[in-house]
């Protein structure tokens, strides 16, 4: 009988035919450094734990970058936390957030002064709709992730509808989507349109399902009970992970078909809002293409082979380690 180590498995190449490239902002280096100079003046992390955390690339201009390393310092500072512990960091965040000017607790974590001095920047810069959009959006996000902590807790998996119903909010793209209007007001009818509203959803699946893919050989070695599509697919449908992995490719396909439909139905509102509405589109559309580049560029789901995977897409199931403080030992395919 094969063991786990054995089992190879393929990541559907989901973004063959998306018509948006991968692209590099061309101050990227110059403004991530500044970012990431920036966030070790905390010392939120471990030295090991930073330097992991800085070869994964954000691919964004300074406000773009400080965002990354808040979702980044929140996600880790949460991650396998009890229910009440996570709630405590969600808090301290958002007072962060809508008191940006407000000294923090001399004894806080580290969290609040994250959030407050990142915040502090951003609205320095950003349109007022971007600043309410994100504060919706990272409040919905913080409050997701709370509730996977009392599920984590229980041992509980969702169904696939409310999977995604939930995971909407923990993927964190809905704040991220608020950055892309940083630069103007996006007007409330272009927001609020039904179309805009149908394409924002499913770009937002297209991350997920991405995501998830990615993350998922090593959140099955670490985490008992994953958050992650691809549990909750094997445990409805009852299959195994090759039946799962199908089921996701047809849904990404499908999802990203609708995408595509939907574009060529986008309104006209006149010509200076329609510049607006396009920028906020194509962000979205780029946001998908990003977010795949970034799972395999990143180094955090494949270590230094992620550039060979995403080429191959073929990888090696990791053993169950159920533990962060041994390495984890990222495992590629040979049998390509």
């Amino acid at each position: 009988m094969d063991t786990q180590s054995d089992v190879v498995f393929r990541i559907p190449d989901t973004l063959t035919y998306w018509p948006w490239p991968r692209r590099i902002n061309p101050h990227h280096e110059e403004v991530k450094a500044a970012s990431d100079a920036w966030f070790r003046s905390f010392k939120a992390f471990g030295q090991e734990a930073q330097r992991a955390y800085e070869r994964c690339d954000s691919k964004h201009l300074r406000t773009g970058c400080d965002m990354m390393n808040l979702l980044f310092t929140f996600d880790e500072y949460t991650d396998n936390k009890p229910p009440e512990i996570v709630r405590q960091y969600a808090d301290i965040v958002m007072d962060a957030m809508r008191h940006p000017y407000k000294p923090r607790p001399t004894d806080e974590m580290v969290l609040g002064v994250v959030a407050q001095e990142f915040w502090a920047l951003a609205v320095k810069s950003a349109s007022s709709t971007s600043q309410k959009h994100f504060i919706e959006g990272f409040e919905n996000y913080v409050a997701a992730v709370v509730q996977e902590a009392e599920e984590r807790e229980c041992h509980h998996i969702r169904n696939v509808e409310d999977y995604f119903d939930i995971r909407r909010q923990t993927v964190g793209i809905y704040p991220a989507h608020a950055l892309i209007e940083l630069g103007y007001d996006l007007p409330d009818e272009v927001f609020n349109h039904p179309t805009v509203v149908a394409l924002r959803r499913l770009g937002v699946d297209m991350f997920i399902l991405d995501n998830d893919l990615a993350s998922y050989n090593k959140e099955q070695a670490l985490e008992e009970c994953p958050h992650n599509i691809l549990i909750c697919v094997m445990n409805e449908l009852k299959c195994d992970l090759h039946a799962a992995l199908s089921w996701v490719e047809d849904c990404y396909r499908s999802t990203r078909n609708k995408f595509l439909m939907l574009w060529t139905e986008i309104p006209s509102w006149g010509p200076e809002t329609d510049a607006i509405a396009a920028l906020y589109l194509h962000g979205i559309a780029n946001w998908v293409r990003g977010n795949e580049c970034w799972n395999f560029e990143c180094g955090r789901y494949f270590g230094s082979n992620g550039r060979a995977i995403q080429q191959h897409r073929m990888v090696t199931l990791m053993p169950k380690q159920f533990s962060i403080s041994d390495p984890l030992l990222i495992h590629e395919s040979q049998s390509i």
